[in-house]
């Protein structure tokens, strides 16, 4: 501790030192960060005895009960005569996050800690719906389109069951902080499930965007990082403590959105794992782009604590005609075997390519007060995509 403190001090810090320590003498990086910080405070430099706290499968019933209210769980511990055995309500939330994702991606509770708000339960969704012919229900949103890139005038942003899944999965992340992957092939909508679900937040102003270029080294990342940050100039020169300011920016609870994540080589991923490693890290992080699931997968120690590894599908094709009527007018009078005819051709349950026709579609027909679209025009906007058939 004595010679990481020093290394600190002289602003010479890095997240190898530490995790060279943590490999040493078998504990987490998380823990000698802790120590760190212990000592920086008391002058302690001997590692204290951990105790720890276990999550026994009564207190995982009770959450459960509770729908994963950490702040809940912990007053019934406490009423139920615990005393000073429960823990604060900070370790009890890193402690259930940490140790039991899994069993909470099976339950999908909406983990609220005491600082958070429950997204889920404020997303106040005023919705339009529209049933398909397989039963299957999707839904049109009316609120915050101006913020969802839906590229098409008069589009609107459908309910299908992958956007409801996205909208789900950014909302638990951001209720505990946790990092999650949002991947799929290019095209299939996950830009605007995204953009769709980090809209309906209850504090939209708390996203924050990294923008990164092709293979950015550690240095470039960690420059971006402060600007996603607003951090500005505050940043220090030395790589030690400027990853600790970074780490200080980082207790906020808010979201980090990095799209492109692919781009990411190995050396950027591993300072992404030493910040979200960190204890007092409060920050969800979303990981997007097509690949980004096969990058995270290089680097094993960020792929573990990822919450969630959630897909974007293409469209299928019997669901094609149902949510192509949901996102324009356009698309509502067209029958069923042109939709299954444009799919099969050109479409292939590619959202984006959807998006496209429909743009030249709506150019073409504009000014016409009941635009009719028919197999000749259809062809001819597919044609401007494909070339001719």
């Amino acid at each position: 501790m004595r010679r990481l403190l020093e290394r600190q001090q002289a602003g010479e810090l890095a997240t190898r030192h530490v995790r060279a320590v943590a490999e040493t003498v078998g504990v987490s990086e998380r823990t000698v960060w802790r120590w760190l910080e212990q000592a920086k405070t008391t002058g302690q430099m001997e590692a204290p005895v951990r105790q720890g706290y276990a999550v026994s499968d009564e207190v995982w019933a009770l959450l459960g009960e509770v729908g994963g209210n950490v702040a809940e769980l912990r007053r019934r511990l406490a009423a139920a005569g615990g005393g000073d055995s429960v823990p604060s309500a900070s370790t009890l939330h890193r402690v259930i996050r940490r140790a039991g994702r899994a069993l909470m991606v099976e339950r999908e509770p909406e983990v609220a800690g005491p600082r958070r708000p429950d997204p889920l339960s404020e997303l106040g969704l005023n919705v339009v719906a529209g049933r398909g012919t397989s039963g299957q229900v999707f839904l049109r949103e009316q609120k915050h389109l101006a913020q969802v890139p839906v590229l098409v005038p008069g589009a609107q942003v459908v309910h299908t069951p992958a956007v409801r899944s996205v909208l789900r999965t950014v909302a638990h992340a951001a209720a505990v902080g946790a990092v999650v992957c949002l991947y799929g092939d290019a095209g299939q909508g996950k830009t605007v499930a995204l953009q769709y679900a980090l809209s309906q937040l209850p504090h939209p102003a708390r996203v924050r965007r990294v923008h990164v270029g092709v293979h950015p080294t550690v240095p470039e990342l960690r420059r971006v990082l402060a600007d996603a940050l607003e951090l500005g100039r505050r940043l220090p020169r030395g790589a030690g403590e400027a990853d600790l300011t970074l780490v200080n920016a980082l207790r906020q609870p808010r979201v980090l959105v990095l799209d492109e994540a692919q781009r990411l080589p190995g050396p950027a991923l591993e300072f992404l794992r030493g910040l979200w490693d960190h204890p007092d890290t409060d920050t969800a992080l979303v990981l997007a782009g097509a690949g980004s699931e096969r990058a995270l997968r290089r680097v094993p120690a960020l792929a573990s604590p990822v919450l969630t590894w959630e897909l974007v599908p293409r469209l299928i094709p019997r669901e094609v005609a149902t949510v192509m009527a949901a996102f324009h007018p356009l698309w509502e009078d067209v029958s069923e075997d042109d939709v299954a005819w444009v799919d099969e051709h050109v479409g292939h349950g590619n959202f984006r390519t959807w998006a496209k026709l429909t743009s030249h579609l709506t150019a073409e027909t504009y000014g016409k007060s009941r635009p009719v679209v028919d197999r000749r025009m259809l062809e001819r906007a597919c044609a401007r995509l494909m070339g001719p058939l």
